[in-house]
């Protein structure tokens, strides 16, 4: 009895406090608000707009060009959502705004990251007519880059000295604003283009034991397999962690429009391989890549386990293995709160800390970064709204 009570402690311990963090969440975020205002009066760039991280303790602001500008508009979005405070709703308006004209920029695959994550979230919770005009031109814009001898959405048109046609699992996120699109105008080629490179990827990018390659280099014309690369991870053949969690998140997605059950196998094997890996830490906050060299002393991605945590919620909704996945995710997430979260009032107002956005190129390793913010509200609101299930 006494060990039964000890192990319902322990459970209950490792629940999410929501109400406090996100009373944090909001707290950090006026921070944000005024340190954005004031970095973009002294740059006098309007160019920029939306925070990606710190550089050298400085708040660093990007282009909505950028694949992270549309985070802190998500951002804003949450705390309404959570809130309901028309504060927060004019907020994330404002600076959903300039995100927008990145729904004819055809020379990027990001724009799920850009446009759905700030615009969709808006649709979604404002249904205005005016979004769900910008979600369609964005799908329209997003599919010119989609190549039917691959079957795949073209990621990058950089590095051509590296590879012809690239694909990355991060694209994976992008298939949302697609199926979306397909739903709101009842065009069928947005599906099929979201489920053919959903298969090709599921074909091409994963190795027997479920994990996944990065960067995926196609022949145009024959759809063959060039290179299997990394861009991000510590090598060609290791397990970046956040590209882990992108394939995670991407297929529990790709159930929930599509209901192929090959698709709930696929996010369920990859979940598999990440919570037994030898090399997840204890709290569930992975190395910036699991076969990083000089592991236990590497960086940790925090924006990998908040991914994580926010697609182990959703496939909690659709998996037989539910108990154990929400166990997991409410761990991650109530280790973020507590031990990965930023101080009041400092870090120029981000609410995550340790963050890595590529170790191999020196760039934003251990620090707060945009999309580790988004992806924790959203893991928090996905929370909430099961914890009654």
């Amino acid at each position: 009895m006494l060990l039964l009570t000890f192990l319902q402690f322990a459970a209950m311990a490792q629940k999410p406090d929501v109400k406090k963090a996100f009373s944090r969440a909001e707290n950090q975020t006026l921070l944000m608000l005024k340190e954005v205002a004031q970095a973009k009066a002294a740059v006098n760039n309007p160019n920029l707009v939306s925070p990606r991280t710190l550089e050298n303790g400085q708040l660093k602001l990007v282009a909505s060009r950028d694949w992270t500008s549309g985070f802190f508009p998500g951002v804003l979005w949450f705390l309404y959502e959570n809130s309901n405070n028309a504060d927060w709703l004019e907020l994330a308006k404002i600076y959903s705004a300039p995100i927008e004209k990145e729904k004819t920029n055809g020379g990027t695959h990001d724009m799920g990251f850009k446009i759905y994550c700030s615009i969709g979230s808006g649709y979604r919770l404002t249904k205005d007519a005016h979004y769900k005009d910008v979600i369609i031109e964005s799908a329209k814009t997003l599919i010119t880059r989609f190549n039917p001898k691959t079957g795949v959405i073209r990621s990058w048109d950089h590095n051509t000295d590296k590879w012809v046609n690239p694909v990355i699992i991060d694209n994976m996120m992008n298939l949302e604003l697609l199926f979306e699109a397909s739903i709101l105008t009842g065009d069928s080629s947005f599906y099929k283009i979201a489920v053919s490179h959903a298969n090709i990827t599921m074909k091409n990018h994963f190795r027997p034991d479920y994990s996944s390659y990065h960067v995926i280099d196609y022949d145009p014309e024959t759809g063959e397999v060039r290179k299997k690369n990394t861009h991000q991870g510590y090598s060609h053949e290791s397990a970046w962690a956040r590209g882990q969690a992108w394939a995670l998140y991407g297929y529990t997605m790709c159930y929930r429009y599509t209901k192929d059950p090959a698709y709930l196998k696929q996010a369920e094997a990859v979940t598999n391989y990440l919570l037994n890996h030898p090399n997840m830490p204890k709290d569930l906050v992975p190395y910036w890549d699991f076969n990083a060299p000089n592991i236990p002393d590497e960086p940790r991605d925090v924006s990998a386990a908040a991914v994580i945590a926010s697609g182990l919620y959703e496939l909690t909704g659709y998996s037989s293995n539910k108990e154990l996945y929400k166990s997991k995710a409410d761990m991650i997430i109530h280790n973020l709160s507590t031990k990965y979260v930023s101080p009041k009032g400092e870090n120029r107002g981000f609410i995550l800390l340790h963050s890595t956005g590529s170790k191999p190129s020196k760039s934003e390793v251990d620090v707060p970064l945009s999309y580790a913010d988004y992806y924790y509200l959203e893991a928090l609101l996905r929370y909430k709204a099961g914890k009654n299930d």
